[in-house]
Order: structure tokens, then sequence, then C-alpha cells
């Protein structure tokens, strides 16, 4: 089944969902998307015999990250509120995601992959969250990064903006897998050996009761990381320049202001 730029193929009687996200150039999380894909894990909620979701990217990446367009001033509020609620819906469908990572896993296509609980990545793939190099950060990142892969690291990635390879990724506990193989066989390969034979209803409630907390902090921190983003940081000369710099392809004027 395909909606717009998602396409959804169910498999294994239903058991498991491969989700394809798509619809440009280095799958760009814009509003379309976001959208498609809340309605996605939205949908996953309420099918009782779904025990996995295998999330992929079309073509040869996973995703570039967030529209660099809706990061401006007129539109981030907006483009914050869509994301963090389709995040809010992956953690509330209380079905395992598992993400195939191929290619540049960037931004918030890596705030998206964090939030599931394996990665599988082929060898050539990369990582990163570089939203400094533009002027801003990245709100997810800030809060649950720390979750999966220690505060050392977690700030390594947000301050430094570089990106990282698929070995290093697995060294600081970014990636599980690593593979040569298609990561999507993988997934659903261990989908198949560890999932399919267990209880869906007791998948869910078991998927629930280790992210309570996670979805808590979710829930109750972000908002203070969106004011500050909203609020302080986009009131900052440089925020914009290093957006609009992006978008000319040129290099910021930094006023460290």
């Amino acid at each position: 089944m395909t909606n717009g730029p998602i396409t959804l193929d169910r498999l294994d009687g239903g058991a498991c969902w491969r989700v394809t996200i798509g619809g440009s150039k280095g799958n760009i999380l814009d509003g379309a998307l976001m959208d498609a894909l809340t309605d996605v894990f939205k949908q996953a909620a309420g099918e009782p015999g779904l025990k996995a979701i295998c999330l992929e990217g079309q073509g040869s990446h996973f995703s570039f990250g967030a529209s660099v367009p809706e990061h401006l001033p007129e539109q981030v509020a907006g483009m914050l509120r869509r994301f963090h609620d389709m995040l809010l819906a992956l953690l509330d469908s209380s079905v395992v995601v598992l993400a195939a990572v191929r290619g540049q896993c960037l931004g918030g296509g890596l705030e998206v992959a964090m939030l599931c609980h394996r990665v599988f990545a082929s060898r050539t793939a990369r990582f990163g969250q570089p939203e400094i190099v533009l002027g801003v950060f990245a709100p997810v990142a800030s809060l649950l990064l720390a979750e999966r892969i220690g505060r050392r690291h977690a700030e390594d990635l947000c301050v430094s903006g570089r990106t990282v390879d698929a070995d290093a990724a697995l060294a600081m506990g970014l990636v599980d897998e690593v593979t040569d193989a298609d990561p999507t066989d993988e997934a659903l390969s261990w989908a198949r050996q560890h999932l399919l034979a267990k209880s869906a209803s007791s998948l869910r409630l078991a998927v629930k009761a280790v992210r309570l907390d996670l979805r808590r902090r979710f829930v109750t921190e972000l908002p203070a990381i969106e004011r500050l983003y909203l609020d302080q940081l986009m009131s900052t000369a440089d925020a914009v320049e290093g957006l609009q710099a992006f978008l000319e392809k040129r290099s910021p004027a930094w006023r460290n202001a």
C-alpha cells in the first residue's frame, strides 16, 4: 500500500510491516512525510496482530533529516510540533520498531532511528546530528540521545556536528548490528526469529513497560527544550544566518549573536 511518501507492505500475515519512507532525494522529513508517518504509527496502534515495524528509507539513504526551509522562523514552530507528534505516535504505537539504515542517517532522520528499538546498518551507513553546523540544535537528540549512547557520546555528536561511520556507531551503541547484506533483510530476520512466536498483546505491554519512563521524559521535558529553541535560539541572528547560508549554498557569516 502506498500513501503519498510512504509505502507499507504487510508481511508474515500482517505480523510485520515494512514501511519505506521516500518522496524526495534523501528522504527529507518534510511536513507531508511527517504526517504520513504519524498516520502509520497511529494505525499500527490499532492493529492487534502487529508485532514489528521495519522502517527504511527509499533508495540509497535512510534520511538526510528534517526540511531545512521548514526550520526558518515562519515555519519552525509548526515543523517541531509535527515532528514531535510523529515521534510520540511512534512511542505510543507500543510496537517493536526496527530501523534499517543504508547511506546517510542525519539530523531528524537519526532522531527517528534512535527511538527505534534496534538499528540495523549497512557497512557504508553514516550517522550524525549536523544541526550545529547550520547554527541550530536538535531538541530530541539533546534530550534523549544520551539514553541510547551515554552522555559523552551524545554531547560529542550534538556539539561537534560530525558524522560517524557504521562501525563507530556500533562501538558507541548507536547501532545494534552492522551488516554487509541488506539491513532490511537482517531486521526482518531478527523480527522473525525473536518476535513472531510471541504474543502480540504481551509484546505491546512489554514495549510499553520498558519505555514508560522514556515516554514520560519525552512528554514532560521536551517542551522546555522547545522553548529554548523557539524563544532563544530562533531570536539570534546566527540561527537564521546558518539556515539561509545552507539554502544559498554559501559559508555562513557568523555574528556570534
